[in-house]
């Protein structure tokens, strides 16, 4: 009887304690997402990233994503493109990433200014007849090897910086969001920079194209814009196995056990990092900071202890730490079923993003025309037929590789056990 009273209370705490600021976060359920921009975006790197982040913090939600980027492209491209390629998919919701290219790499002029601003401006006219919320998302700075005491000495990066003054100006005109990823991307290398005056990029990749540690640091900075919610889940419980206050998750079967703890945990929602992206936590620690994933256990003895999910050790706490609060999002992303589950779902969404670029968009969308000589023996017409029975054949064939996704957000119950280390 009292452990039914116990998890009756477990349950009512649950469903009082969503986190408070989903509400504000910009991406809705329900929602397709399309992702425009330039060659940045066409690496599907930090797309990939804000994607993954979002489902996994809210996996039963019903949401679609789908990466439209350009390698070379300008923001009037994606003006002039708009229909073809950000409409067909009727998305609700969209970010707009443009700059990079839009300033050509030189010392700032109106010459390159004013056709990137008419080229965004002509995306959000079109995005407002369509209803469409965006997100108007600053161009990240360059990340240069050369030493120096700041990024923002960079010529290239003054001029970026006042194109991002003009997404700011776009989306203010516009009620959009201004996200803007310019600064703080420019803070971390800032950091780095003062901590190594020889400096090695920390980014990855090349000055323009971050590997996974620039674009990781490129989508926090981007869901940050957008009011993601930082909380994944946490749970209070003392040593006799009496559960305090829980949120966005359920905790079952808690038992003292051999001077530790035992008990089954359900999150409503998994961590997320890019394991290849660890490079960038030294001078931004945006594991931690987007994935509040808490474990708070009160009235132990004095002394060290694993924490252990499904059996593999996660952390090593002293009873002080623990009866604090820890937040265990860096271990249980290293190892363990938590781990697990997470690669299973960015394998996933790789999965379904590689084929839209592959097979549709850069595959037969963007593909370039054919020899002149064959339209001597199959006439255009012809081949346009075929290519669009293609093309509806190719996006038949998403919704399941979405319902894919879905699968691996399947949130499941997992064993933790806190263990006396002797």
């Amino acid at each position: 009887m009292m452990k039914c009273l116990r998890w009756c209370l477990v349950v009512v705490a649950l469903c009082g304690t969503a986190p408070a600021s989903a509400a504000d976060f910009f991406f809705k359920d329900g929602d397709t997402v399309v992702m425009i921009g330039d060659s940045i975006t066409e690496q599907h790197l930090y797309s990939n990233f804000v994607e993954m982040w979002t489902v996994t913090r809210f996996p039963q939600w019903k949401l679609t994503f789908r990466n439209v980027g350009i390698g070379g492209d300008r923001s009037p491209g994606g003006n002039s493109r708009f229909v073809r390629d950000v409409l067909v998919h009727k998305p609700t919701a969209m970010t707009v990433d443009f700059g990079m290219n839009d300033g050509g790499y030189r010392a700032f002029g109106d010459d390159t200014f004013k056709p990137y601003m008419d080229g965004l401006q002509g995306m959000a006219n079109q995005a407002k007849a369509a209803n469409i919320r965006v997100a108007w998302c600053t161009p990240q700075p360059l990340d240069n090897a050369d030493p120096g005491p700041t990024a923002l000495g960079l010529l290239y990066n003054q001029t970026l910086e006042k194109f991002s003054e003009g997404v700011k100006v776009t989306a203010e005109k516009n009620s959009g969001l201004f996200v803007d990823q310019f600064h703080p991307y420019l803070a971390a290398l800032d950091r780095a920079r003062a901590k190594n005056p020889k400096y090695d990029r920390i980014t990855g990749g090349d000055a323009v194209h971050p590997g996974p540690p620039g674009q990781a640091l490129m989508a926090a900075s981007i869901l940050k814009g957008l009011s993601f919610p930082s909380l994944v889940s946490s749970a209070e419980i003392d040593a006799t196995g009496k559960v305090g206050a829980v949120q966005n998750c359920k905790v079952e079967g808690a038992v003292a056990k051999d001077g530790g703890l035992t008990f089954t945990r359900l999150d409503g929602a998994l961590p997320f990092f890019p394991m290849d992206a660890v490079g960038i936590l030294p001078s931004a620690p945006i594991l931690e900071e987007l994935n509040n994933y808490s474990l708070k256990v009160t009235g132990l003895a004095a002394g060290k202890y694993e924490v252990r999910v499904g059996g593999k050790k996660v952390a090593t706490l002293t009873s002080e730490e623990l009866a604090a609060g820890a937040n265990l999002a860096a271990g249980v992303l290293a190892e363990g079923p938590i781990a697990d589950q997470v690669k299973s779902v960015r394998a996933a969404v790789e999965a379904k993003n590689r084929f839209h670029h592959d097979q549709i968009f850069r595959g037969m969308v963007l593909a370039g025309g054919l020899p002149d000589w064959v339209y001597t023996i199959i006439p255009a017409e012809q081949l346009e037929k075929k290519k669009q029975e293609i093309l509806k054949e190719r996006y038949a064939k998403l919704p399941a590789l979405d319902a894919e996704v879905a699968k691996t957000l399947v949130m499941k119950a997992n064993t933790f056990e806190i263990v006396p280390v002797k």
